[in-house]
């Protein structure tokens, strides 16, 4: 594939139109949907995505624009349900908006079938399902990386650091929360772990007391929850309170500060792989200072990957020479992009070629302590 210079977004600088007159004018606006959970238990994932491309945008138009249009956020709540994500797709291309960031988990695969069919450029922040780009879309990116990788990884560490003698593989039943929870299985087993459960909970659950108690008496030691913090905090304050004490793991869709308030004193100890904290890398500290000025948290998984999706969006613009998503994609694909997760390259796919997991160890507090590189 060929590959042309990094581009970043201090060339955006040069993006402005003048009239003959010379005098300088902006011209359309570009609009970008972002489409994630409003209203819904998981709705903290909407709004870090919403907090990272808001501020690229703000941050783009203040630094001229895209070949001389500002950008311009329209958001939308698909609830992180299938069903209500297609209706907004539908609603996305009813508006006539041409590009996407989003969508959450599930829902993003029955929304970009739409998008493809209706010629819209699509950006997931958040959504690791390899299935997700498994279907030839031309228009389809991600800017976070798979369930596969992130699955070998939490795999190789418990196989090599954790060493459970028996383990118990959860999950929720949704394409997220199961296939990255059918990656770990199959890694464990093939490595000579014996996996004495794989079995779905529902997300409606709320009492967790027979199956700890299953899990108890059958001596597992180590559980994997495939899901999001929701239901892992329960098990993980349930399985307290009953004096079953395996240690549990679970992927970035548990890492919120809201599972310590779920779990309680039951979250210490907690491992969990997600993207490498952008948040701490020195080169980003004027645009955390940014977010904490105001009141934003920055330090949430799809914050800054949602921030480069509108980043690698705007440059792919200027690239193109206009606003037209297939020759948009196009520039994606042959060019590589400086942003504050990294130098960004995609794939015939539109995944990324490289992309950084780290496990960590989850705190009480919400703090986490990062145990691999």
């Amino acid at each position: 594939m060929r590959k042309a210079a990094t581009h970043s977004l201090p060339n955006l600088l040069a993006a402005l139109v003048l009239t003959c007159s010379g005098s300088v004018v902006m011209a359309d606006t570009i609009k970008i949907a972002l489409a994630g959970p409003v209203t819904s238990p998981v709705a903290d994932y909407g709004d870090m995505q919403f907090v990272g491309a808001k501020m690229a945008i703000e941050n783009i138009n203040a630094a001229g624009g895209v070949n001389g249009n500002n950008l311009e956020a329209v958001i939308f709540d698909d609830a992180c349900d299938p069903k209500q994500a297609v209706a907004v797709a539908n609603r996305i291309v009813s508006q006539n908006i041409r590009f996407v960031v989003g969508h959450c988990s599930s829902s993003t695969q029955p929304a970009s079938r739409i998008y493809e069919e209706e010629g819209i450029l699509m950006v997931t922040a958040a959504s690791t399902s390899p299935e997700i780009t498994a279907h030839g879309h031309q228009l389809l990116f991600r800017t976070i990386g798979l369930d596969s990788l992130q699955g070998d990884i939490a795999s190789e560490y418990i196989v090599n650091q954790v060493k459970p003698e028996k383990v118990a593989v959860l999950h929720d039943g949704k394409q997220y929360g199961q296939g990255i929870a059918g990656v770990v299985r199959s890694e464990l087993s093939a490595a000579g772990l014996e996996v004495a459960f794989f079995e779905q909970i529902s997300t409606e659950q709320q009492d967790f007391s027979e199956l700890i108690n299953q899990l108890q008496t059958a001596g597992v030691d180590f559980v994997y929850y495939g899901g999001y913090h929701i239901e892992l905090g329960l098990l993980l304050r349930q399985s307290a309170e009953l004096g079953f004490n395996a240690r549990f793991m679970g992927p970035e869709g548990v890492g919120n500060s809201a599972i310590s308030s779920i779990a309680g004193s039951a979250a210490e100890g907690l491992l969990v792989t997600l993207p490498k904290a952008f948040d701490q890398d020195p080169r980003n500290a004027e645009l955390v200072q940014a977010f904490i000025a105001r009141n934003e948290d920055p330090t949430g998984p799809f914050v800054f990957p949602a921030y480069a999706a509108v980043q690698v969006i705007a440059e792919g613009i200027r690239l193109a020479g206009n606003s037209e998503p297939p020759d948009v994609a196009d520039a994606l694909r042959n060019n590589s992009f400086e942003t504050p997760i990294g130098t960004l390259e995609f794939d015939a796919k539109g995944d990324l070629q490289t992309f950084s997991f780290v496990v960590y160890r989850w705190h009480a507090d919400a703090s986490k302590t990062a145990l691999t590189q």
